[in-house]
């Protein structure tokens, strides 16, 4: 079936290669383009210097690249820091400024979409909408785990996007609600840290056949658990597995994925999500945005191995051409 669905990565997927100084911002944009890819996803307050505050200067460079790489920004994202001052809460007031600041920040580099961070309150999306569509972008919330679409928080955000028609606000789906099976990275992280291997094993199990994991970590403490094996125990409970086909109902509000990744093997497939009940689910919902690349493997291995963020990146596209059938 041919579909419209374009690539994108978002530039946290090199988080480790750019924090070590292995790979420079350029170096980045460079290697979305080199993938056949399109969309550069960026995370301004992650890779921007001075952030929130672009340089002229850095604003030239940048769409410099978008120019001679010929990518294009497909998304930006924001995080909503509710507590920069100890003991106070940011008011309602002030966190609409701040997502006006990041709006303010996307148009200047020229993003049609924001990510929302979750914790982002439906009311501030509400009185954040109409500044929004004056600039020509949309506030995307992004749906991620442990949330998923009937929880109470996104019902909450869904009331608030269908009343205001969906025009400048809607839904990032983040795949990490799509986890089948339990990230073998992150179970194998913990035994190298020192985990009992029966109650490793036993997360893995109880996960893997769809459990109840509510109690996991009373059940893991219960039977001796330590530090390491309760934090596998509580990385289990944030890990969700949900029907590909619940994202059909809610198509007109999505307007960006962020195509979550723990480990893609050396055939081109990823391990805990699959992408191959996940994308006929898109293509057959219209969805036409960015697929973006968002690798989170890095940190459970960076203990033991060489971190290939680009290799780890290329292999998701290879997957991504193979089942958007754009492999000819």
């Amino acid at each position: 079936m041919p579909t419209r669905i374009k690539r994108g990565v978002s530039l946290y997927s090199y988080q480790e290669e750019f924090f070590l100084r292995q790979m420079s911002l350029e170096d980045c944009v460079a290697h979305v383009a080199a993938l056949g890819a399109t969309g550069v996803e960026i995370i301004p307050e992650q890779s921007i210097v001075g952030y929130p505050r672009l340089a002229p200067e850095f604003l030239v460079e940048w769409r410099g690249w978008m120019d001679r790489y010929q990518v294009e920004t497909s998304a930006t994202d924001l995080f909503l820091d509710t507590k920069r001052v100890p003991g106070q809460w940011l008011s309602h007031e002030e966190q609409v400024a701040s997502v006006r600041r990041d709006i303010d920040i996307a148009v200047a580099l020229g993003a049609p979409v924001i990510r929302a961070i979750i914790n982002t309150p439906p009311e501030v999306m509400r009185d954040s909408a109409g500044y929004a569509a004056d600039h020509g972008v949309r506030l995307l919330l992004e749906v991620h785990a442990p949330f998923h679409y009937e929880n109470p928080w996104i019902l909450q955000h869904l009331d608030v996007m269908h009343a205001e028609g969906g025009k400048a606000l809607g839904l990032m789906p983040d795949m990490g609600t799509f986890v089948e099976r339990f990230p073998r990275v992150v179970s194998e992280r913990a035994l190298r840290d020192g985990a009992r291997p029966e109650l490793v094993q036993y997360v893995v199990d109880l996960y893997n056949d769809h459990g109840d994991t509510h109690a996991l970590m009373d059940i893991v403490h219960y039977r001796g658990g330590g530090p390491v094996e309760m934090g596998l125990a509580r990385q289990a409970t944030h890990f969700i597995y949900r029907d590909p086909r619940e994202l059909l109902p809610h198509m007109p509000l999505i307007g960006h994925i962020q195509a979550k990744f723990y480990e893609m093997t050396d055939d081109a497939d990823e391990y805990s999500i699959p992408y191959d009940r996940i994308i006929p689910v898109l293509v057959e919902g219209g969805y036409d945005g960015y697929l973006s690349s968002e690798y989170e493997g890095n940190r459970h291995i960076e203990d033991a191995f060489d971190v290939d963020s680009r290799e780890q990146v290329r292999r998701q596209h290879a997957m991504f051409t193979r089942l958007l059938g754009q492999d000819d």
